[in-house]
């Protein structure tokens, strides 16, 4: 999506439309409700938001490789966090309080992530390529990361003294989200700057290959991401409504929230790591994959604590039992896969089976 052309259309037809939608519900004073014209409603608002998104994603990208590393990189991350968060907080300040959220939503990431995608990206490279290299280095620095800060965050919870339950005391959820940022900002310094070499693969930089955009493209872009990500942060309201809605009728369990903030949120780079992985440039996907959900960790806990202290909500991080198995037992996988260099469909298909699982226990728990 950050091929330099003509500016799409869809990049600033979706947030000029995410505006208009709000100012007419706004105006309009439309309540949703379960109906035919609230169906329609609810139809229109996730084609909205879903482009939105994209769109975001799209001026990110293009700021991104005009400014350079790593505030490029980071410039991304933020822009995805901001509409993570607003999702996640929007949603917990509702009428019905939903004190899980964050943590279903990050542990919705990390098994879509590191499964479904990677599951796909692997399969798809394997049925064309049979065989699709990539750097071990890299790998293994996304993934001994991805381990501290998920246990740190989704695990230690579950055994602290000082709270019972799976609660940080407000100390503990302090440190720990310095801890993350640290820990993620010390990464994002690693990949971009000191080891670069260790995320780009044989065939060179990719990057480097993609003309840039335009001061005057640049600037465009600056103010559309800026309004997309103020559309995004205005809809957040009305997508619990219809989310909440939605998990009613169907008798979706809680989580199920959390998963379609995820899929919200990781759509636009899972279509380009699909791309990359059918271009024969696994190393792209992987960055992709893996670095949504050190993102994620690192960036969204932090700020969605902080959000809960502020507002004086209860914030909880630790999972049950049942999903800290499929968490062992997907880093085992991802360290398997990842160990060689070299991939194939077998790889690929076990990474989908475990994903497969997680979707199915959330519904047949």
């Amino acid at each position: 999506m950050s091929e330099h052309g003509p500016m799409p259309k869809s990049a600033w037809i979706f947030p000029a439309l995410a505006v208009l939608f709000f100012v007419f519900v706004t105006v309009s004073g439309y309540t949703f409700t379960l109906s035919s014209a609230g169906l329609l409603f609810a139809g229109v608002l996730l084609v909205i938001l879903f482009g939105t998104v994209f769109a975001a994603v799209h001026h990110a990208e293009v700021i991104a490789e005009r400014i350079g590393e790593p505030f490029g990189t980071l410039l991304l991350t933020l822009s995805v966090t901001i509409i993570e968060v607003a999702l996640i907080a929007t949603i917990m300040l509702g009428e019905k309080a939903v004190p899980t959220l964050a943590r279903d939503t990050v542990f919705a990431v990390v098994m879509i992530v590191c499964n479904g995608l990677v599951g796909v990206c692997i399969l798809l490279g394997g049925l064309r390529y049979r065989e699709q290299d990539f750097q071990v280095s890299g790998a293994g620095l996304y993934l001994s990361v991805l381990v501290v800060l998920a246990t740190i965050t989704l695990v230690l919870p579950n055994y602290t003294l000082t709270t019972p339950g799976p609660f940080y005391s407000a100390a503990q959820l302090g440190f720990v989200s310095v801890v993350t940022i640290i820990l993620y900002g010390v990464f994002l310094y690693t990949q971009a700057v000191r080891h670069r070499d260790y995320f780009i693969s044989g065939d060179g930089d990719a990057a480097g290959s993609t003309a840039q955009a335009s001061s005057r493209a640049v600037l465009l872009s600056a103010v559309l991401l800026l309004i997309s990500l103020l559309a995004v942060v205005l809809l957040a309201k009305k997508f619990s409504l219809v989310v909440d809605a939605g998990a009613a009728v169907i008798g979706a369990p809680p989580a199920f929230a959390g998963i379609l903030v995820a899929l919200l949120i990781l759509l636009p780079e899972s279509v380009s790591a699909i791309a990359a992985a059918r271009k024969n440039d696994l190393q792209k996907s992987i960055n992709l994959a893996l670095g949504s959900s050190l993102a994620t960790i690192g960036l969204t806990v932090p700020a969605v604590a902080a959000a809960a202290y502020t507002l004086e909500k209860t914030l909880i991080l630790g999972l049950h039992d049942r999903e800290i198995v499929l968490l062992v037992l997907t880093f085992i996988l991802s360290m398997l896969t990842f160990g060689t260099g070299r991939t194939n469909i077998l790889f690929g298909l076990l990474h989908l089976v475990v994903f497969a699982v997680f979707v199915f226990l959330v519904f047949v728990p």
